[in-house]
This record gives structure tokens, C-alpha cells and sequence, in this order.
């Protein structure tokens, strides 16, 4: 099905100035998130009110996981979402976290040994040149992460190359309100609470100026509806959480 791809807003001076070069945009995420690793965990808790495990587990969820399954998570930084996926797949199955920030893995190392031992396991990766087979894991997620991805049609076009058939493609990711009073309500929220105290609490104002300025610029719903659709997913279902904030994106590979 053939979906109509809207054309996004330009980015206000505020978003350009925090944003990377294109192609400096993969080296300066991985040095980003090496910084901020030690504080990622206490900040994604005090900017979301610690909703955001709530939406973690309705990725966890739509990814559609039994007992036995193998399911991947890409971008995995401290591994939440992969734990929550070790949950669902039990420990008959197995999880593979992956990031290309060692920092961020570490802490997730810890974290699974903690909440899942000899389930999760952690292996550096590329989300676009994925370590991992074709054809092989029963569900594929990421949380917050495919925005980040330096080509995201290359990222999605890896998610769905592992994926076995008839498995799920999961992307959690923030976005903008489809009203445009909450839009603008939540920009103005985005570009002043969350550098303010992300900054404080970080001491790496720049990598929260950052936030914001990648979710105003990333895709539409439509559009990354339709980059999924030309990485060879279908079915691709768009859940709206916390009035249009946050999106769950669930596309099936044929």
C-alpha cells in the first residue's frame, strides 16, 4: 500500500544550530552518547517521568514475542528495552542487544546480568551494517534510536534483512503531536525544560540541545511508514502514545 509522505517542516535556527553536519552525524552521536552514558539512565527517568519504561513495554508488546523466540534490539544503549523483550521470549529464548557505543553497553552488560542473566546479551554493532545474519530473529526493535542513525533507510533496510520472515520491525521513537496546539506546546517544552536539565544534570547541554532538535527534524509518521514499506515490511501499524509524543511503528517483514 502506497502511502502518502508528507513534507516536513523546515527546522527553526534553534534545531540547525544543534544538529551535526550529515556527515559528521555518526561519529558525533557515538561521542555524544559515550559522554552522557553515566547520566543517561538518571536523565531518561527525570525528562520522562519515568514513563518511558510504560512505553517501552507497548513496543515490548507489539513486538508479539512467545516463549523461545530470539528478537534483536538495535540501538540498544543500557539495554531497557532489550530487557523487557527477555520477559516475553523467557529463558528458553534469547536477546541481542546492540549499540556502537561501548560506554552505553557496559552499563547495559550490568543491568542485564541484574535483571536477566543468561538471556540479553550485549554485542557492539552498527545499526547500518548490522553483525548478525539474515532471516534469523523472531522481532527487531529499537527505542529511541533510529534517529540517530546516520542513513536511517539503510538502518531500517538492515532491521528488516534480519528479521525472518512474517517477523516484527518495533520502532519506539518520539515525534511530533498531530495538533497543532500540543506541537507547539511541546516544542516549546523540548527546546527549553529538556537542554535546561539535561545540561544541569549532565553537564553536556549540547547533547540535550540535540534531543530536540533530531525530533524536529526526523520523519513524519507517514514518511517513516513509507521507508519502512520500501525496506520490505508490510502490515506497518502506527500506535500514538502520550498525545502524539511518542510513536510505536510496527511493520511485518513478507
Amino acid at each position: 500500500m502506497s502511502v502518502a509522505v508528507k513534507t516536513p517542516e523546515k527546522p527553526g535556527s534553534a534545531a540547525a544550530a544543534a544538529l551535526p553536519a550529515p556527515g559528521e552525524k555518526h561519529r558525533y552521536v557515538r561521542a555524544m552518547f559515550d559522554a552522557i552514558a553515566p547520566r543517561y539512565d538518571l536523565l531518561n527517568s527525570l525528562l520522562s517521568a519515568r514513563l518511558h519504561h510504560g512505553w517501552r513495554r507497548v513496543a515490548a508488546a507489539q513486538a508479539a514475542l512467545r516463549p523461545g523466540d530470539t528478537a534483536l534490539d538495535v540501538c540498544t544503549g543500557t539495554g531497557d528495552l532489550a530487557i523487557q523483550l527477555a520477559r516475553r521470549v523467557g529463558r528458553e529464548g534469547r536477546v541481542i542487544g546492540g549499540d556502537f557505543s561501548l560506554p552505553m553497553l557496559r552499563l547495559g552488560e550490568r543491568k542485564a546480568r541484574r535483571c536477566a542473566p543468561a538471556v540479553v546479551r550485549m554485542t557492539l554493532a552498527d545499526a547500518q551494517a548490522l553483525p548478525y545474519p539474515s532471516d534469523v530473529f523472531d522481532a527487531v526493535t529499537v527505542a529511541f534510536g533510529i534517529r540517530n542513525v546516520a542513513d536511517i533507510e539503510r538502518g531500517l533496510g538492515e532491521m528488516a534483512r534480519v528479521a525472518r520472515p512474517g517477523g516484527r520491525v518495533v520502532i519506539l521513537e518520539f515525534n511530533q503531536p498531530r495538533n497543532r496546539a500540543l506541537r507547539a506546546l511541546w516544542r516549546w517544552l523540548s527546546f527549553r525544560f529538556i537542554p535546561l536539565v539535561g545540561g544541569l544534570v549532565s553537564g553536556r547541554r549540547h547533547a540535550y540541545e540535540y534531543l530536540p532538535s533530531s525530533v524536529d527534524v526526523f520523519q513524519t509518521r507517514e514518511e517513516l511508514t513509507s521507508l519502512m514499506e520500501r525496506a520490505g515490511l508490510g502490515d506497518v501499524r502506527v500506535t500514538d502514545l502520550m498525545f502524539g509524543t511518542v510513536v510505536v511503528h510496527r511493520g511485518v517483514k513478507s
